[in-house]
């Protein structure tokens, strides 16, 4: 098993743009030198707790103060990009990256960003947006060959060279291109049954157990649409992880603390408004009121000492047939950043040692 980072990035609505980046890129310089495998940084624009709207900035940054750590957009929306600009600028990320980039791309879930760029995300236009963007980035990134694609949302045009220079020339540095990630959240996920199919890095959200199963479900039904088999090793899960040195310190500084914050104020509210708090459910007929702060602490959170934090984990990974990456789930301590430096390191150095029999054969999993 590897551990990774998954951002938002989330942050306090009142705190600074440029705040919120600072930490973020702080954090990044911790998990390259705590040896992460990864790090997946969202993009949002109509939310003050997810505020950053141009991951690649973050990403540019990063590149320069970091030195083995993958990084990507986790991810990039595609509907709200043009897909020859943002094949051009993702080329040219990689070469930044020296081939340190993962490419994450996501659909977009929030109605507001909906309704900024006037994407019908009711009818699924923005899963449809999402999959003829991507066919016509690899379009550009693999055939040699002048094309015009003709879409149902865009048409874009491959040009023949032009006065013997001007010509397409951006490519990515990783050959094809970067490793691909999706994300999904929903039972049944459509951008997951997409990775399966594609070959593509699949990502579940924080979810329970339960629903995070219903999610291979998918990756498997996508890949033997296109005779692929899916390899659970490539299969990143997202989880609220805190550690600290006992567990009613890890208590007191997660549910007490920002990670009980954003969730009482904004992430609670945004899946009761879509219906979705069935998806922290550990049981269906759990009401609505009872998902609270304190029940996802105690029944979602991967909270407590080591020993907690390694005994949680395990019983997750055997709970959902076993799974690659876990992916630590960002949020905001920089009021407290040693105890998230703490709660980061002690991940790494002593729950993920006492967990590298998981990987020993995905097979025994189930």
């Amino acid at each position: 098993m590897e551990i990774g980072y998954f951002t938002m990035p989330s942050h306090p609505p009142e705190c600074g743009l440029k705040e919120g980046h600072d930490w973020d890129l702080k954090v990044l310089r911790w998990l390259d030198e705590l040896g992460y495998q990864e790090a997946w940084i969202g993009e949002h624009h109509t939310a003050p707790w997810e505020p950053h709207p141009a991951p690649d900035l973050l990403l540019a940054q990063a590149f320069r103060e970091t030195k083995t750590i993958r990084l990507g957009p986790g991810g990039f929306l595609l509907p709200y990009h043009h897909p020859a600009e943002l094949a051009n600028r993702v080329a040219m990320l990689d070469h930044l990256s020296e081939g340190r980039l993962n490419f994450g791309i996501a659909a977009s879930g929030l109605p507001s960003d909906w309704a900024m760029f006037n994407v019908d995300g009711m009818s699924g236009q923005n899963r449809e947006m999402t999959r003829e963007a991507l066919e016509i980035i690899l379009r550009l990134w693999s055939e040699p060959a002048p094309f015009t694609h003709k879409g149902k949302y865009w048409t874009v045009t491959k040009p023949d060279v032009m006065f013997d220079f001007l010509k397409p020339h951006l490519k990515p540095v990783q050959a094809p291109h970067p490793p691909i990630g999706v994300a999904g959240l929903s039972k049944n996920s459509d951008t997951l049954k997409l990775a399966g199919e594609r070959g593509f890095i699949p990502m579940s959200l924080n979810l329970n157990p339960a629903y995070v199963s219903s999610h291979w479900d998918s990756v498997e039904a996508g890949a033997a649409k296109s005779g692929r088999k899916a390899n659970r090793s490539d299969w990143r899960l997202v989880r609220e992880v805190f550690v600290a040195d006992t567990d009613e310190e890890a208590w007191r500084l997660s549910s007490g603390d920002m990670m009980g914050r954003m969730m009482g104020e904004y992430f609670l509210p945004l899946l009761g408004h879509f219906g979705f708090k069935d998806y922290l459910k550990h049981a269906p007929d759990v009401p609505d009121s009872d998902v609270t702060v304190d029940y996802c602490a105690k029944r979602n959170w991967i909270i407590g000492s080591p020993a907690t934090v390694t005994e949680k984990i395990e019983k997750i990974w055997h709970e959902v047939g076993g799974f690659g990456t876990l992916c630590v789930f960002g949020f905001d301590y920089k009021h407290r950043p040693e105890a998230w430096h703490n709660s980061l390191r002690l991940l790494k150095q002593e729950v993920l040692p006492r967990l590298r029999h998981l990987n020993a054969d995905m097979t025994k999993a189930a």
